[in-house]
């Protein structure tokens, strides 16, 4: 156990349950303490999976000055107070997709740990894979010559889920599954995106249940991205070049790399290593960061963060997707913006309503981020 960093879990929910069978798998590191809003739900979770420390509170997760790194497996609502929180005590921390509400909010998390002087990372875990590492390899080959154009969908029925449907708990499909068709392509063309389109299709609560976005980058290229939360697709990835392409199967985790010449031919497959749960390379990385000093990740820097959000907060501004009682977003957006819809002043009793009920529900753990998984069938929080 010597020299192992201690690693916390804030959220009990089922991907916290991943993560936990990930770092008992993962070198460098040591489960031990987890924290839930209820003691209950922490001892229990401590017990499944092994953590010698259980909190029934997250500020006193984050007071035991014996931990290391923070993994914040909470809603995207929760993201900004929970990171902050653990800042506050000097925590290290790796934080669940999407990383916040919005730009704004990211800005002022990374000047707080910047402050604190403390590593603090999103936790997309595309970003650390060898994939990306073999994708980024096989571009620079020229193989298929000039890439110009790219497509990306990620589709899963989970429009049943509250986490889904709700603007209390930052819900749509942009903030879910969205932000991996977006980094995906940041990964391949960059982000010098020029101009973006995007339209949208919502549920009575204004949540966004499909998006279609294209960007537009400064040199000519384009990528064609999109989410929805109603039906399921292929997840593919397709990158198109002057002569070939390439097929990457599952942006979400990708499984394969096929690359086709102009004849269609594959001259080339490649299979994804065998992993864990595919979770382990952001915490190596972590482990990495800490141990040198770092405050951010090479896999995953601020400013890609920043800017990611960025692109969703002008896809968001311009559809009208607004979550209460996050910062204003329209002071963030560098894009040419709509004007925002003025929203209508909510009822006092439904409003405290609503609060109570996503309140107790969040207690209960319900509304905790569930699972990425990492095997062959499944993806992101299903």
């Amino acid at each position: 156990m010597f020299g192992r960093l201690k690693v916390a879990i804030m959220g009990t929910g089922k991907i916290a349950g991943t993560m936990a069978e990930t770092l008992k798998e993962t070198k460098g590191v040591t489960c031990y303490a987890v924290g839930s809003r209820t003691l209950e739900n922490a001892e229990k979770f401590a017990k499944d999976y092994g953590f010698k420390k259980a909190y029934g509170s997250y500020a006193e997760l984050v007071a035991d000055p014996k931990i290391d790194l923070v993994y914040v497996a909470t809603p995207h609502s929760e993201h900004f107070e929970n990171v902050k929180l653990a800042i506050s005590a000097g925590r290290n921390v790796i934080c669940e997709k999407a990383f916040m509400l919005n730009e704004k909010q990211a800005k002022k998390i990374f000047e707080f740990a910047e402050e604190k002087k403390v590593l603090v990372t999103e936790a997309i875990w595309t970003r650390y894979m060898p994939m990306r590492t073999k994708l980024m390899e096989i571009l620079a080959s020229n193989v298929i010559g000039e890439p110009t154009m790219l497509t990306a969908n990620l589709s899963y029925n989970i429009a049943y889920k509250e986490r889904i449907q709700k603007p209390e708990l930052g819900g749509g499909a942009l903030l879910d599954l969205g932000v991996y068709c977006l980094h995906f392509a940041s990964m391949v063309f960059g982000n010098d995106v020029k101009d973006i389109a995007s339209i949208c299709t919502f549920n009575n609560l204004g949540m966004d249940m499909q998006d279609s976005i294209t960007l537009r980058y400064a040199d000519g290229k384009m990528a064609v991205l999109n989410a929805t939360v109603l039906s399921t697709g292929d997840r593919n990835g397709v990158i198109y070049g002057s002569k070939g392409f390439i097929v990457v199967e599952n942006i979400n985790n990708p499984e394969a790399i096929a690359v086709y010449d102009n004849n269609y031919n594959k001259t080339a497959y490649y299979k994804r290593p065998k992993q864990k749960t595919g979770y382990e390379y952001e915490i190596e990385a972590c482990v990495k960061a800490i141990g040198e000093g770092w405050l951010e990740c090479p896999d995953i820097p601020h400013a890609e963060t920043l800017k990611i959000l960025n692109m969703m907060d002008f896809i968001r501004n311009n559809n009208h997707i607004v979550f209460p009682g996050e910062n204003d977003i329209t002071d963030a957006v560098k894009l040419p913006a709509a004007e925002p819809v003025e929203e209508k002043e909510a009822e006092p009793e439904k409003e405290a309503e609503a609060s109570e009920e996503i309140s107790e529900a969040v207690e209960q753990g319900e509304y905790e981020e569930e699972v990425n998984s990492g095997d062959d069938t499944s993806g992101t929080d299903v």
